[in-house]
Protein backbone atom coordinates (compact mmCIF):
# COMPACT_ATOMS: atom_id res chain seq x y z
CA UNK A 1 0.00 0.00 0.00
CA UNK A 2 1.69 3.20 -1.20
CA UNK A 3 0.94 6.92 -1.11
CA UNK A 4 -1.75 7.97 -3.55
CA UNK A 5 -3.41 11.01 -5.07
CA UNK A 6 -7.04 10.45 -5.97
CA UNK A 7 -9.06 12.61 -8.36
CA UNK A 8 -12.66 11.94 -7.33
CA UNK A 9 -15.38 13.28 -9.62
CA UNK A 10 -19.11 12.98 -10.02
CA UNK A 11 -20.51 11.84 -13.37
CA UNK A 12 -21.76 14.28 -16.01
CA UNK A 13 -25.33 15.45 -16.34
CA UNK A 14 -28.10 13.10 -17.47
CA UNK A 15 -31.65 13.97 -18.46
CA UNK A 16 -32.77 12.64 -15.08
CA UNK A 17 -30.45 15.14 -13.40
CA UNK A 18 -31.78 17.94 -15.57
CA UNK A 19 -35.38 17.08 -14.73
CA UNK A 20 -34.70 16.48 -11.02
CA UNK A 21 -35.78 12.82 -11.14
CA UNK A 22 -34.11 10.27 -8.86
CA UNK A 23 -31.89 7.77 -10.70
CA UNK A 24 -30.24 5.82 -7.92
CA UNK A 25 -28.55 2.56 -8.85
CA UNK A 26 -31.59 1.09 -10.59
CA UNK A 27 -31.73 3.50 -13.55
CA UNK A 28 -28.74 3.12 -15.84
CA UNK A 29 -29.02 6.34 -17.82
CA UNK A 30 -26.53 7.86 -20.25
CA UNK A 31 -25.12 11.38 -20.28
CA UNK A 32 -27.07 14.05 -22.12
CA UNK A 33 -25.36 16.60 -24.40
CA UNK A 34 -24.44 18.82 -21.45
CA UNK A 35 -22.99 15.83 -19.59
CA UNK A 36 -20.89 14.86 -22.59
CA UNK A 37 -19.61 18.45 -22.83
CA UNK A 38 -18.80 18.42 -19.10
CA UNK A 39 -16.87 15.17 -19.43
CA UNK A 40 -14.95 16.59 -22.40
CA UNK A 41 -14.16 19.80 -20.49
CA UNK A 42 -12.74 17.77 -17.59
CA UNK A 43 -10.69 15.73 -20.05
CA UNK A 44 -9.35 18.82 -21.81
CA UNK A 45 -8.16 20.16 -18.45
CA UNK A 46 -6.76 16.96 -16.95
CA UNK A 47 -5.78 14.81 -19.93
CA UNK A 48 -2.08 15.30 -19.17
CA UNK A 49 -2.35 13.89 -15.64
CA UNK A 50 -0.63 10.47 -15.90
CA UNK A 51 -3.33 8.41 -14.21
CA UNK A 52 -2.27 4.85 -13.39
CA UNK A 53 -5.82 3.55 -13.08
CA UNK A 54 -9.44 4.59 -13.56
CA UNK A 55 -12.18 3.30 -11.30
CA UNK A 56 -15.85 3.86 -12.09
CA UNK A 57 -19.11 2.49 -10.79
CA UNK A 58 -20.82 -0.18 -12.88
CA UNK A 59 -23.31 2.37 -14.27
CA UNK A 60 -23.06 3.92 -17.75
CA UNK A 61 -23.06 7.55 -16.64
CA UNK A 62 -19.75 7.16 -14.79
CA UNK A 63 -18.15 5.06 -17.53
CA UNK A 64 -19.19 7.57 -20.20
CA UNK A 65 -17.74 10.41 -18.10
CA UNK A 66 -14.41 8.59 -17.91
CA UNK A 67 -14.48 7.40 -21.53
CA UNK A 68 -12.02 9.98 -22.93
CA UNK A 69 -9.43 8.73 -20.42
CA UNK A 70 -10.33 5.08 -21.04
CA UNK A 71 -9.71 5.77 -24.74
CA UNK A 72 -6.11 6.64 -23.81
CA UNK A 73 -5.75 2.96 -22.82
CA UNK A 74 -5.47 3.76 -19.12
CA UNK A 75 -6.43 0.63 -17.14
CA UNK A 76 -10.08 0.79 -16.08
CA UNK A 77 -12.02 -1.19 -13.50
CA UNK A 78 -15.72 -1.07 -12.69
CA UNK A 79 -16.62 -1.45 -9.01
CA UNK A 80 -20.29 -1.88 -8.16
CA UNK A 81 -19.38 -0.75 -4.64
CA UNK A 82 -19.11 2.75 -6.12
CA UNK A 83 -22.68 2.67 -7.47
CA UNK A 84 -25.19 5.30 -6.42
CA UNK A 85 -27.37 4.60 -3.39
CA UNK A 86 -30.47 2.61 -4.31
CA UNK A 87 -33.62 4.68 -3.89
CA UNK A 88 -35.82 1.63 -4.44
CA UNK A 89 -39.38 2.57 -5.35
CA UNK A 90 -38.42 6.27 -5.58
CA UNK A 91 -36.28 5.76 -8.68
CA UNK A 92 -37.63 7.26 -11.88
CA UNK A 93 -40.68 8.74 -10.21
CA UNK A 94 -42.43 12.00 -11.07
CA UNK A 95 -43.05 14.48 -9.40
CA UNK A 96 -39.40 15.06 -8.81
CA UNK A 97 -37.64 14.45 -5.52
CA UNK A 98 -37.52 18.14 -4.61
CA UNK A 99 -41.32 18.07 -4.29
CA UNK A 100 -41.50 14.62 -2.66
CA UNK A 101 -42.43 14.75 1.04
CA UNK A 102 -41.34 11.15 1.71
CA UNK A 103 -37.94 11.91 0.18
CA UNK A 104 -37.55 14.98 2.40
CA UNK A 105 -38.55 12.92 5.45
CA UNK A 106 -35.85 10.40 4.61
CA UNK A 107 -33.19 13.11 4.28
CA UNK A 108 -34.32 14.51 7.64
CA UNK A 109 -34.03 11.04 9.24
CA UNK A 110 -30.44 10.80 8.00
CA UNK A 111 -29.61 14.26 9.32
CA UNK A 112 -31.02 13.17 12.67
CA UNK A 113 -28.73 10.16 12.80
CA UNK A 114 -30.95 7.31 11.58
CA UNK A 115 -28.53 5.78 9.05
CA UNK A 116 -30.55 2.56 8.80
CA UNK A 117 -33.46 4.46 7.20
CA UNK A 118 -34.05 3.67 3.53
CA UNK A 119 -36.61 4.32 0.82
CA UNK A 120 -38.95 1.35 0.27
CA UNK A 121 -36.91 -1.29 -1.53
CA UNK A 122 -33.80 0.88 -1.34
CA UNK A 123 -30.52 1.06 0.57
CA UNK A 124 -29.64 2.80 3.81
CA UNK A 125 -26.48 4.90 4.16
CA UNK A 126 -25.03 2.18 6.43
CA UNK A 127 -25.44 -0.38 3.66
CA UNK A 128 -23.74 1.97 1.19
CA UNK A 129 -20.79 2.45 3.57
CA UNK A 130 -20.31 -1.31 3.81
CA UNK A 131 -19.98 -1.80 0.07
CA UNK A 132 -17.90 1.36 -0.34
CA UNK A 133 -15.36 0.10 2.20
CA UNK A 134 -14.79 -2.99 0.06
CA UNK A 135 -14.37 -0.85 -3.06
CA UNK A 136 -12.01 1.50 -1.23
CA UNK A 137 -9.84 -1.42 -0.12
CA UNK A 138 -9.50 -2.48 -3.75
CA UNK A 139 -8.48 1.06 -4.74
CA UNK A 140 -5.95 1.58 -1.94
CA UNK A 141 -4.35 -1.89 -1.84
CA UNK A 142 -2.45 -1.70 -5.14
CA UNK A 143 1.07 -0.43 -4.50
CA UNK A 144 1.73 0.49 -8.13
CA UNK A 145 -1.17 2.93 -8.52
CA UNK A 146 -0.13 6.40 -7.35
CA UNK A 147 -2.43 8.61 -9.44
CA UNK A 148 -6.03 7.46 -9.57
CA UNK A 149 -9.22 8.77 -11.20
CA UNK A 150 -12.47 7.71 -9.53
CA UNK A 151 -15.85 8.53 -11.11
CA UNK A 152 -19.00 8.00 -9.05
CA UNK A 153 -22.34 9.51 -8.00
CA UNK A 154 -23.69 12.41 -5.94
CA UNK A 155 -25.19 10.84 -2.83
CA UNK A 156 -22.66 8.00 -2.83
CA UNK A 157 -19.84 10.54 -3.11
CA UNK A 158 -21.15 12.44 -0.10
CA UNK A 159 -21.37 9.25 1.94
CA UNK A 160 -17.87 8.18 0.87
CA UNK A 161 -16.36 11.52 1.89
CA UNK A 162 -17.75 11.18 5.42
CA UNK A 163 -15.99 7.94 6.21
CA UNK A 164 -12.84 8.91 4.32
CA UNK A 165 -12.53 11.92 6.59
CA UNK A 166 -13.75 10.04 9.69
CA UNK A 167 -16.87 12.14 10.07
CA UNK A 168 -20.34 10.87 10.97
CA UNK A 169 -22.62 10.02 8.05
CA UNK A 170 -24.89 12.86 9.20
CA UNK A 171 -22.22 15.25 7.85
CA UNK A 172 -22.72 14.06 4.27
CA UNK A 173 -24.70 17.10 3.17
CA UNK A 174 -21.81 19.38 4.13
CA UNK A 175 -19.96 18.05 1.08
CA UNK A 176 -21.29 20.09 -1.81
CA UNK A 177 -21.16 18.70 -5.31
CA UNK A 178 -22.32 19.25 -8.86
CA UNK A 179 -21.94 17.26 -12.06
CA UNK A 180 -18.26 16.64 -12.86
CA UNK A 181 -17.05 18.51 -9.81
CA UNK A 182 -13.59 17.51 -8.59
CA UNK A 183 -12.50 16.46 -5.13
CA UNK A 184 -8.77 15.85 -4.94
CA UNK A 185 -7.59 13.61 -2.13
CA UNK A 186 -4.21 12.47 -0.82
CA UNK A 187 -3.63 9.15 0.92
CA UNK A 188 -0.65 8.70 3.26
CA UNK A 189 0.15 4.99 3.37
CA UNK A 190 2.15 5.26 6.58
CA UNK A 191 -0.56 6.97 8.63
CA UNK A 192 -3.47 5.74 6.46
CA UNK A 193 -4.79 9.31 6.57
CA UNK A 194 -6.82 10.72 3.72
CA UNK A 195 -6.97 14.48 3.25
CA UNK A 196 -9.17 16.58 0.97
CA UNK A 197 -6.89 19.09 -0.77
CA UNK A 198 -9.42 20.33 -3.38
CA UNK A 199 -13.19 20.36 -2.82
CA UNK A 200 -16.04 20.67 -5.34
CA UNK A 201 -13.83 22.34 -7.96
CA UNK A 202 -15.76 23.14 -11.16
CA UNK A 203 -13.32 25.64 -12.71
CA UNK A 204 -12.78 23.25 -15.64
CA UNK A 205 -16.48 23.65 -16.55
CA UNK A 206 -16.42 27.42 -17.10
CA UNK A 207 -17.04 27.07 -20.84
CA UNK A 208 -19.88 24.55 -20.52
CA UNK A 209 -23.40 25.96 -20.59
CA UNK A 210 -26.34 23.86 -19.46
Amino acid sequence: MGNKTIYLIRHGETEYNRLGIVQGSGIDSSLNDVGIAQADAFFQTYQYVPFDKIYTSALKRTIETAQPFIDLKIPHQQLSGLNEISWGEKEGKVPNYQQDGDYKDLITAWKNGDFTAAAPGGESPEQVVQRQREALKTILDDNDEELILVVMHGRALRILLTHLTEQPISAMDTFHHSNVCLYKLTFNAETEEIKIVVANDTSHLMMVHG
